[in-house]
Formats: C-alpha cells, structure tokens, sequence
C-alpha cells in the first residue's frame, strides 16, 4: 500500500531531475573536458542529510528544494546586486547566497544548485551550512502542469 506525501511528489522530483540532467550536460567544464555537475549525476539532496553530514558535502556542488524564506536584496562592493534567503523544508533550513537579480519571491518552492559550504569566514562571523547558489529556479517555472 502506497502512501501519498504531502511534499513534492516523487515523480515531479524525478522529472525535475531527469530535466536539469539534460538540460546542464555539458554546460559546466572543467579544463577541457565537459562534464555534468556531481549534484545533477547525484540528484536532489535532502537538507536532512545537508545538515546530517555537512562535511560529506562541504565544497562540492548539491542541488537541493524547499520554499523561499526571509528574502534579503543587497548590493555587493562592486556595485553588483546580490542576494540572500534562506531555503527551508520540513526537515531543516540552509541559507542561499548569489550575486545577481533573484528571480523568485518569498514562499516560492525552487530548486537551487550550487555549492555547499558547511562553514566559511566573514570578518569575526562564521556562517554556517550555506550555498553559494549558480542557479535558483522555481518548481513552476520548470512545467506549472506537474505542481500542485
């Protein structure tokens, strides 16, 4: 007997995945050999096990989902906007970093890949379990037919 979740349904996460593989194959190198990120050959990660293990994962790229939390809009010392919030689930929450325009808004479910760093340095302040984000997407965005 199967049990409905009332999270993102395991087919949607299976076509999200199956989406971004095809679509970031070969759009990351390193040198001259193209290669697909580990986070998209890996799939989505928990933010449990994020939190369980942040030294399994600490500089490597994840990909991770949960909804928009505590937007912030800031500007860089170059004059670049930036952004931060923070990525909540109902198991944990991480805190999400780009520069750029964030394209989604407060309690919006996203799918974020980038990289994990389970503590890094600022000044006398060390943030801990953050992503450094490469991309930020909302789930309807990707196709508004699957989310429900």
């Amino acid at each position: 007997m199967m049990t409905r979740q009332s999270s993102i349904p395991r087919v949607f996460v299976a076509f999200i995945v199956g989406f971004l593989l095809l679509m970031s194959a070969g759009s990351f190198s390193t040198g001259s050999i193209s290669t697909t990120t580990p986070a998209a050959a890996a799939g989505i990660i928990e933010i449990a096990e994020l939190l369980a293990h942040p030294e399994q994962y600490d500089h490597q790229d994840v990909m991770v989902t949960g909804k928009v939390m505590n937007v912030q809009l800031a500007t860089n010392r170059l004059g670049q906007p930036a952004y931060g919030f923070l990525l909540q689930d109902q198991a944990g929450t991480l805190k999400v970093v780009s520069l750029g325009q964030l394209e989604v808004h407060e309690g919006d479910q996203v799918i974020v890949e980038g990289v994990f760093s389970r503590l890094r340095q600022v000044g006398r302040t060390i943030v801990y379990n953050e992503i450094k984000a490469l991309s930020v997407k909302p789930l309807t965005r990707l196709n508004p037919d699957f989310v429900g």
